[in-house]
């Protein structure tokens, strides 16, 4: 009798501890096939495929969404277990994603819990006008359309900014956006990085120049942006309208002409429109204009708070393409500038429709 109580004992435990083993196995095969699929690339889709999380999505709201774009990988199970296990399914960040089939279900799982979303460039170029400006954000995506419609001042009250002329308030660089983003945040950042840009030079200017005003500063620093794209060149051209301003001499410069012709600026400047007033016409009206004339850069700011000294009131395109000028002290100097200038002119044109 007791022989036969030990004998099935030992089948107990020998039992026991077989299905403990078998479950030990099982165990292990599955978090190794859980570990192959949490590390392995999700493969199927293409590789400019996206997916967006928008707010109240829960996990499996965006499972589904990855199915979508060809995800084919793992069981739904396996999917949701990584989730929690990363802590992605109670931390989702709202943002469009990149599907690149080389990624591991873990890597996609840990950039949705830290929100690296997909992003998009858009660049403002110095010495572009609010018109430029606002054509090229119509034509940027995915960004939403929030101003198409608002007039510049209607755009200017929506940024906070009632009132205010739209012409020189954003600052030229490159900014990054999300697709969930419009617009009106692009521009409020453009628009923050210029006041922070303006005051940064107005505090640093020079103490003898002849500007009463951060605002004046900016109105100058367009002009010199309009004058020149050559940037060692910006605080000799700062320095002639510097000293001009000084003495009264009108500034006579042509990009306000051409900014106050506007929209039907066909290209050419004619001795009529030296002539004409309007209060952008440096040629009939002295001192600056009454707003700046374009988006000028953090280089033509700096100019114009810091001039390089200097005699030179006037200066000349060199006429060869350069885009670089000749600087003169008197009149006649300039006049013979400007001699010069007409036969290289001639001389560069007649080369360049040679055959």
């Amino acid at each position: 009798m007791a022989s036969a109580l030990k004998r099935g004992c030992r089948f107990i435990v020998i039992t026991f501890f077989l299905l403990l083993a078998l479950a030990a196995g099982a165990a292990f095969w599955l978090w190794q096939g859980h570990r192959g699929f949490a590390d392995m690339p999700i493969g199927g889709v293409a590789a400019d495929a996206t997916v967006e999380v928008v707010s109240g999505d829960a996990f499996p709201t965006v499972l589904r969404k990855l199915r979508k774009t060809g995800v084919s990988h793992g069981t739904d199970l396996q999917w949701r277990l990584l989730a929690r296990q990363t802590g992605t399914a109670s931390q989702l960040k709202v943002g469009e994603y990149a599907m690149d089939p080389a990624l591991t279900p873990r890597e996609l799982l840990q950039r949705m819990r830290e929100g690296r979303t997909l992003q998009y460039r858009f660049t403002i170029v110095e010495g572009w006008n609010i018109r430029q400006l606002r054509a090229a954000l119509r034509n940027a995506t995915p960004l939403q359309q929030k101003t198409t419609d608002l007039s510049d001042a209607e755009l200017m009250a929506a940024l906070g900014h009632a009132g205010q002329h739209p012409e020189g308030r954003f600052l030229p660089e490159t900014y990054v956006y999300t697709r969930s983003e419009t617009d009106l945040d692009v521009l409020k950042r453009a628009h923050a990085a210029m006041e922070k840009a303006v005051d940064a030079a107005w505090q640093a200017r020079a103490q003898d120049i002849p500007l009463q005003s951060a605002e004046e500063a900016l109105i100058l620093a367009s002009i010199i942006e309009k004058e020149t794209g050559i940037a060692e060149e910006r605080p000799a051209i700062a320095g002639v309208f510097a000293r001009r301003l000084k003495i009264g001499m009108p500034l006579q410069t042509d990009p306000t002409v051409i900014y106050g012709i506007g929209s039907s600026y066909d290209g050419n400047i004619r001795r009529r429109d030296l002539t004409t007033d309007t209060p952008y016409n440096t040629y009939t009206r002295r001192g600056l204009t009454p707003t700046p004339i374009a988006m000028p850069g953090v280089d033509a700011l700096k100019a114009a708070v810091n001039p390089a000294d200097g005699t030179a009131l006037y200066f000349v395109a060199v006429g060869d393409g350069s885009g670089r000028h000749i600087f003169s002290t008197t009149l006649a100097e300039h006049n013979a500038a400007v001699a010069r200038y007409l036969v290289t002119r001639r001389e560069t044109l007649r080369k360049a429709e040679a055959p």
